[in-house]
Order: C-alpha cells, then sequence, then structure tokens
C-alpha cells in the first residue's frame, strides 16, 4: 500500500475495528474510499432515520442487489434493532413483509418503491413524510444509494461471501442465480 492506502486503511481500522469486506476493495482508490467511509459512517451513524431504520434500508438494497456479505454482516443487527425476524424473512424469499409498526411499513414501501419501480407515488411519499419529514426522506435516499453502492462493490469484486454463514438468498449461490431459488437442480 502506499502512504494514502496506509493512512486510510488505519483511519477505518480506527472507527470500525478492521479493514474488512468492500473497504478492502475501495482502498484500491483512496481518494474514493476517503469519501464513502465518510458517507458509510453518517448513513450507518448519524443518519435521523432511527437504527432500525437504517439498517432496513441496508438490508433492502442487499437483497435489491442480492449482496449477501452486506446482509449477512447485518441480518441479525436490524433484527436486535426491532425489525421483525418474520419481515427479514419474506424480504429475503422476495416475499411481502408484515410490519407491526405504521412508519416501519411506510418506511419500507418508500424505498421499495424507490428501488424496484425507481420513482414514488405521491400517495407513498406523504405517508413516508409524515412519519419522517424531509430530512428523513433524504436520509433514505442516502442509505439505499450508499448501500446499492456497497453492493455492487461487493458483488462485482465477490468479496469474501463468509462460508461459514448459510446463504441468506434461495434464488442466489455464490455470485449467480441458481434455478427454481433452489441449489440449481
Amino acid at each position: 500500500m502506499n502512504e494514502r492506502q496506509k493512512e486510510m486503511a488505519a483511519r477505518i481500522a480506527g472507527r470500525r475495528g478492521a479493514v474488512r469486506g468492500p473497504f478492502q476493495v475501495w482502498l484500491n482508490s483512496p481518494e474514493l474510499c476517503d469519501r464513502v467511509e465518510a458517507l458509510g459512517a453518517f448513513v450507518r451513524f448519524e443518519s435521523s432515520l432511527p437504527l432500525r431504520l437504517r439498517e432496513l434500508s441496508l438490508l433492502m438494497a442487499a437483497r435489491h442487489w442480492d449482496a449477501q456479505y452486506s446482509w449477512n454482516a447485518h441480518v441479525d443487527k436490524a433484527i436486535e434493532a426491532g425489525i421483525p425476524a418474520e419481515a427479514v424473512r419474506a424480504i429475503a424469499e422476495r416475499g411481502e413483509p408484515e410490519f407491526e409498526r405504521e412508519d416501519d411499513d411506510a418506511f419500507y414501501r418508500f424505498c421499495r418503491e424507490i428501488l424496484e419501480e425507481h420513482f414514488v407515488r405521491e400517495e407513498t411519499f406523504r405517508r413516508a413524510e409524515k412519519h419522517f419529514g424531509a430530512q428523513g426522506l433524504v436520509d433514505a435516499v442516502g442509505s439505499l444509494g450508499n448501500f446499492s453502492m456497497l453492493a455492487m462493490c461487493l458483488n462485482t469484486f465477490q468479496v469474501d461471501l463468509q462460508p461459514d454463514r448459510t446463504p441468506p438468498f434461495p434464488d442466489i449461490r455464490g455470485y449467480g442465480r441458481v434455478a427454481d431459488g433452489a441449489d440449481g437442480q
């Protein structure tokens, strides 16, 4: 590593405990790594959104992009933060999650429309805005964008899939899709 890469690696390890996952890749472009790490730290630790919804946005982006590393790294955190395990399972299986909390459901639908439809219906927008305000919705979009970039990096550079973990998605094995959501058989 050159001096800038060493500097970034030390900062990341100091803030996050180690240089893992996507940061191992992003260090190849230390200036991008610097900016991505700062954005990632904001959306994970400082955003106006409650922790459970920061984690939910990460899981939604991870599933949208089939990023198993991100999913595995955060699925337990999302459940611990208050996202129902049944809802998490439904998202992993591309099903329809149910949320007890109105604000969680509004957030999920807002994020889902962004990821899947690339637009948000007026009714969905207003419902989410009622709960989170303009700042919360901007933070949600920023989270989805950051976590989407993260997922693309992980999949493109085939970052460690944590072989000690059960594959989280029935239709993905390794870095590809399988037939019928099974092991290709």
